[in-house]
This record gives structure tokens, sequence and C-alpha cells, in this order.
């Protein structure tokens, strides 16, 4: 992981097992902002405490070990779906596809790390599984959420519904400006990705969840850190949490604006969406 940007958290703030601990003993990167070496711990906590004290800490800011307010941004892939399970490619909100009862059990392992986390405001995709996913893991907290089309799977056409294979054969004869058969292409997805990431960033509340697709969170992550972007092999597992700080999230979004070029589309795309 990059500067700005830490995977995992935990449910118990403070004391040994906490946050803090946690992550540095995850070995992810800490710095810049609000994630420098105690910076998560720290802010997260004193928003929490005052969030479960009072009233009057609704809308406060998370503020930094400089002093200077700075938003943060969990992001989280979705739950296992059925989709995932068969192997079989997923694009279109209109067929949905629920999460498969590991996904469930997933969805309410990541809202138990997520329990002491002042979450001001939800986003997810237009997809079922994102949707499914926000619910469960919110289950009980007056969380507003809001659907971002932008954040949806990239938009298949006439490969959607069907097997990943042969998705993976079109990519394979392709370049990535490329539009999929009656969809779209792998930079016209990326650059939808950053427009969301502009209209989150234009938005108020100082801790955001964004619960989207492999695809999206890949490129978010390899474009929040120019030059050290997530390997092929790199795996984003089902419902695991990676915070970002606002700069990261700016990174990503000025990133996004203008891909890269590269030789295939499946240098960008996630193996399993």
């Amino acid at each position: 992981m990059a500067e700005g940007i830490v995977q995992g958290l935990v449910p118990v703030p403070g004391g040994p097992g906490g946050p803090g601990e946690a992550l540095r003993a995850a070995g992810v990167a800490q710095g810049g902002g609000v994630l420098a070496d105690g910076g998560v711990d720290s802010a997260v906590h004193r928003r929490g405490r005052r969030a479960r004290g009072s009233r009057a800490s609704k809308g406060s800011q998370v503020i930094t070990d400089g002093g200077a307010p700075l938003r943060l941004f969990v992001f989280a892939r979705h739950a296992e779906s059925a989709a995932n399970v068969g192997h079989v490619l997923s694009t279109d909100p209109s067929r949905p596809v629920a999460l498969t009862e590991r996904g469930r059990a997933q969805a309410r392992a990541l809202g138990a790390q997520l329990a002491n986390v002042p979450i001001d405001l939800a986003v997810c995709s237009r997809l079922l599984r994102t949707r499914e996913t926000v619910s469960i893991a919110l289950d009980g907290r007056p969380v507003p959420v809001l659907t971002e089309p932008g954040l949806d799977e990239i938009q298949a056409g006439d490969l959607d519904g069907g097997p990943m294979e042969a998705y993976w054969d079109w990519l394979g004869q392709h370049t990535a400006t490329d539009r999929l058969p009656h969809g779209e292409s792998v930079d016209d997805a990326l650059r939808r990705y950053g427009g969301a990431l502009r209209r989150l960033l234009a938005g108020a509340g100082s801790v955001t969840l964004i619960v989207t697709h492999e695809l999206a969170l890949r490129h978010v992550a390899g474009a929040a850190a120019p030059g050290r972007p997530p390997g092929p092999g790199t795996d984003f597992p089902n419902a695991v949490p990676y915070l970002f700080d606002e700069h990261a999230v700016r990174r990503a979004a000025a990133g996004l604006a203008d891909p890269e070029p590269t030789t295939h589309p499946g240098q960008r795309i996630a193996r399993n969406v």
C-alpha cells in the first residue's frame, strides 16, 4: 500500500490489539497527514469518542496531527456474490446478483470492523451486491446511503452474464481503448471512476464508506500511488476495508481522469468482478 492508504481496521479501539498496533503489525504504509504514525487511531478514536459522548459532535471533522481537518474514505470491495462463485461476469445493474451466505457473513464481519468508525455517509454502486454489503455492514446504524452510478462495474455489454473466460479472451485481443461489444472500454470505466471520486470529494462529511467493485478499487489504489500501482497478482479480497486519506483520493481522481496507455486491457482489469 502507498502513502495515505491503510489496509484493514479492527473493531476495538485503544490498548493491545487496537487499530494502530494492528495496522503497524500488518506492515502497511503509514505517512502523510492523518495516516502518520499514530494518526489513524488517534484521529478516528478522538472523533469516535466525541460522537458517542455528545450530539454536538455531529458533522465534526477528523483532525490530523498538524491540526488541519482532513477527511477519511473507507473503501471496500463488495462481499462475495453468486457471480464470484459461478465465475460469471455480472456488470448490468438490471440483472441483480445477490450475496452468497458466505458473502453475508463477510459483510457482517466488515460491519464489526467498522463498528467504532464514525461513518457519516455510505456510498455504493447500483449493483445489488454492493447495496447488500452496505445494508448488512451498517445494519442498525443511522447512516445515509448514496447510490453512485459512476462506481458501477465496467459495462460489458454482450459479454455480461457469460463466463469470465470469454471476457478474458476478448480482452486479450483488444486494447484498453476498445469498447466491449455494446459496452464501454476499460479507459471509459476508469474515467468514470475518476468522475465519481471528484463528486465524492466535493461533498460533505468527515468519514465516508465506499463499497464498490474490484476493478474500481484496484485502480483507485493504483492511481493514488503513481509509479507504484498494484501488480496483477495483488489481491483485493471481498469486504476488506482500505482507509484512504483525502490526499490519496485526490491523487486517485486526478490519475483516473487521464489513464496512462497500456498494451492491452488485461494489464488493468481485475481478475474477478
